[in-house]
């Protein structure tokens, strides 16, 4: 009898298993958008236990924990065991069927740890100590998990006020797995506090060696700290926004604006949309000047929770979809950058399935022919990052461009765990296209394209796309 993670998971066809063990399985993986630690790899960080490497900092649990009645103690607390806590979440996962949690955890397991069992109380104890064992051995390292997974290429997620130490001790060893740093400079345009904003300042100010006073300044600091990101290998930028931001301004405003917010006074709705325009136009100046790719993901209403982000800050699990009107802004913005031909590949990640459509039509207008895919609709993002999610963007994505040219899957992580989300993805397409063919949708004669396909999108399309 098979385990619930068998070979053929997901794979509904005949079609779909074949193009997913002869081409999708055996691709390496690059993982060009994450969250992990550059210093858990350099440092080849050891594990204590199951408990640690799978709850800490992991909000999808912590959310789907508090929603079974579990208390905060048991997902967020300093005094409580790492076992307890995983107590706690092996009482939750049988309550999580239909949600991904339930697949990633099992799939997490079997790929992983070669564990067949379904967790639950019953099963809690013996599961979590045959993978704490596991975890004490070298091939479960950081390092050791990374390779396990044939990972080739990470970019993780980097403040231009980073030190960047890791990477470079990594570049320095010439660790086989490329670790490479990811542009996130979210911090350089949150105006909204000013007494954070100018805190800000001063580290970047420090860090890159230019007296931060003026609009300008700050400008020639951000080139500086680009320059050094560019330096150590850096490929991509990133932008964690609400919505795109394209309001028409003047030099001279924005230089206002930044005197007003340096000098400690908030700023209107209207100028702070202003100078979040000028720094997301600024930056994609730069990325277009070093041929980057820059990233988008927006859509998110962060930390709605007040009195548990009080009490436990950001990133644990209280910010949900919103739904922001982005199509004008969105087009002016690339516009803007296309006109002078100053604009870079780029990769949009919507948060909310309502703009699956508007994306998939938006990058069309922007797609020049100077590279394939130039333009790319990112995979499914956070709460659409499962099965549903998945389809839906491929489906608007064929239906409105080429899916064929998609660079495929990512992490988004934090966990050294999540690499079966690759082999999640891969079993989704090759079950969407292999239905299609058993349908008669697609041609069955087409099948060595139809399998290259499945190999560019699961891993080619990304080496070639970020020159890895």
């Amino acid at each position: 009898m098979k385990g619930f993670i068998h070979e053929d998971f997901l794979l509904q066809t005949d079609t779909a298993k074949e193009l997913y063990h002869n081409h999708a399985k055996m691709q390496p993986i690059i993982d060009y958008h994450c969250h992990l630690n550059p210093e858990y790899i350099a440092n080849d960080h050891t594990f204590d236990n199951l408990g640690q490497i799978w709850l800490e900092g992991d909000h999808y649990k912590w959310r789907a924990m508090r929603a079974n009645g579990v208390e905060e103690k048991y997902c967020t607390g300093k005094d409580i065991s790492d076992w307890e806590k995983f107590e706690k979440w092996s009482e939750t996962v049988p309550y999580t069927m239909r949600n991904p949690l339930y697949h990633w955890t099992h799939l997490e397991l079997k790929t992983a740890f070669g564990v067949d069992k379904l967790l639950n109380p019953e099963t809690a104890k013996e599961i979590f100590d045959r993978c704490t064992e596991l975890l004490h051995t070298p091939g479960f390292s950081a390092r050791g998990l990374m390779k396990k997974f044939k990972v080739e290429v990470v970019c993780t997620t980097d403040d231009p006020a980073d030190h960047l130490a890791y990477h470079l001790a990594l570049k320095g060893e010439n660790f086989e797995i490329k670790v490479l740093p990811t542009w996130r400079p979210d911090k350089a345009m949150a105006v909204e506090n000013p007494r954070e904003y100018r805190a800000y300042l001063e580290k970047l100010s420090e860090v890159s060696g230019v007296a931060i006073h003026k609009y300008n300044d700050l400008i020639e600091a951000l080139r500086k700290r680009h320059d050094f990101f560019a330096a150590v290998g850096c490929r991509l930028s990133d932008h964690g926004i609400e919505e795109f931001y394209a309001e028409p301004y003047t030099q001279p405003e924005i230089e206002q604006i930044f005197n007003k917010v340096y000098g400690g006074k908030a700023l209107t709705k209207e100028e702070i949309l202003k100078f979040k325009s000028a720094m997301l136009y600024e930056g994609a100046l730069m990325d277009w000047e070093k041929g980057w790719t820059q990233q988008f993901h927006y859509g998110a209403i962060r930390n709605n929770n007040t009195r548990l982000f009080n009490q436990l800050g950001p990133d644990t699990g209280f910010d949900s979809m919103g739904d922001f009107t982005i199509a004008k802004a969105m087009s002016r913005f690339f516009d803007q950058l296309d006109k002078d031909n100053r604009l870079t590949r780029t990769i949009i990640y919507n948060l909310n399935p309502r703009d699956n459509d508007l994306i998939a039509t938006m990058i069309g207008n922007f797609q020049d022919g100077s590279v394939a895919g130039k333009m790319q609709f990112g995979s499914g993002w956070w709460f659409l990052d499962q099965k549903t999610g998945m389809e839906a963007q491929m489906n608007s994505l064929s239906n409105l461009g080429l899916l064929s040219r998609f660079v495929g899957m990512l992490t988004d992580s934090r966990s050294f765990l999540s690499y079966p989300r690759h082999e999640y993805f891969r079993r989704i397409l090759c079950n969407l296209i292999g239905n299609d063919i058993e349908q008669g949708l697609l041609p069955a004669s087409e099948m060595k394209f139809l399998g290259e396909m499945v190999e560019n999108i699961s891993y080619k399309n990304a080496k070639q796309f970020f020159n890895f």
